[in-house]
């Protein structure tokens, strides 16, 4: 991949953000959804590749932009395999709360794993802590590792769980254990990221979530020395079959950073939509905007905060027309 195509998936993720931040604390979760998928797409057509999308919106038939196998971009420019979530965190957006964002991961062709939209088990952690964690692991086994890793005391380690009926058993091992827990109502892709940077305050994300979120995730953590891994949990014979067609004919399999990010080179890119403990959200005033990306590439290791002002009057479709 072309390295420029950093800073030109920046300005698609700030696109998808300033769009949807319009509709935050309206408790319109599709409009704002639908707001980041437009903007989104518009500004992919400006960009030189030839994208085609892995993880999206759904299927075609499901989606009316970004479905899954629609090719974006200039058609000009390196094969990608794209992985989006125009807001990861609808929810969150339509309630004004804690850590949306907009979201894109690319990698060479072929790269990243082509996962259904169904639930997988997690465990995410960062760098200190890569090897030393297993899903094979007891919660206690995985906490105490973390700890160690990281030179903290277990009762010092926070752990980020999906505040979910389903991980009632999960809360109160890891409280059992000792150890600290973060429960969020949506966006465990921020919190996987989150676990590769101390000022967090987040150590490890635990449970059971989307399956197109952990791909995210693993080229996100590939790009910062962090590790993910997964086990696919399809509820029905129609998404065992899935899983099948993927490739992972035992459902019991872990599925490790090469299996969800192959290759050595990967580019994340996040905008926060409302504020969250990595990313300021968008603010508006007047006919201004700001916004807050990180942007990351696994080929280099560079990690880039960047800082957007925005003219609204000058850029009111989010792409500069020639």
């Amino acid at each position: 991949m072309e390295r420029s195509l950093s800073m030109e998936i920046v300005r698609v993720t700030e696109a998808a953000a300033l769009a949807s931040a319009r509709w935050m604390g309206r408790g319109e979760k599709e409009e704002a959804d639908g707001a980041a998928t437009e903007a989104m797409r518009t500004v992919f057509d400006t960009i030189p590749m030839h994208g085609t999308v892995v993880i999206g919106e759904g299927e075609k038939d499901e989606a009316p932009m970004l479905y899954i196998g629609e090719e974006v971009g200039s058609g000009n420019g390196p094969e990608v395999d794209i992985a989006v979530d125009p807001v990861e965190g609808t929810n969150i957006v339509a309630l004004g709360t804690w850590n949306a964002l907009c979201v894109v991961g690319i990698a060479d062709r072929g790269n990243l794993l082509h996962a259904p939209d169904m639930y997988m088990e997690k465990i995410a952690v960062g760098p200190e802590a890569v090897g030393k964690v297993s899903l094979d692991y007891s919660v206690e086994e995985n906490l105490r590792a973390v700890a160690e890793a990281k030179g903290k005391d277990v009762e010092d380690v926070v752990a980020v769980v999906l505040n979910r009926p389903r991980h009632q058993e999960l809360i109160n091992e890891i409280r059992e254990a000792g150890a600290r827990i973060k429960l969020i109502p949506d966006g465990d892709v921020a919190a996987s990221i989150n676990a590769c940077f101390d000022d967090t305050g987040v150590d490890i994300l635990m449970g059971v979530g989307g399956a197109p979120e952990g791909v995210l995730s693993a080229i996100g953590l590939k790009c910062l020395g962090g590790e993910i891994q997964g086990r696919l949990k399809p509820v029905d014979k129609e998404q065992e079959q899935r899983c099948v067609e993927m490739g992972v004919k035992d459902v019991s399999t872990i599925l490790y950073m090469d299996d969800l990010c192959s290759g050595d080179d990967a580019i994340f890119a996040a905008t926060g939509i409302t504020d969250g403990e990595l990313l300021k959200g968008v603010q508006f005033k007047g006919d201004k905007a700001t916004t807050e990306t990180v942007v990351m590439r696994a080929k280099s290791g560079t990690v880039r905060f960047i800082d957007g002002n925005h003219s609204l009057q000058k850029k009111p479709n989010l792409v500069m027309e020639d």
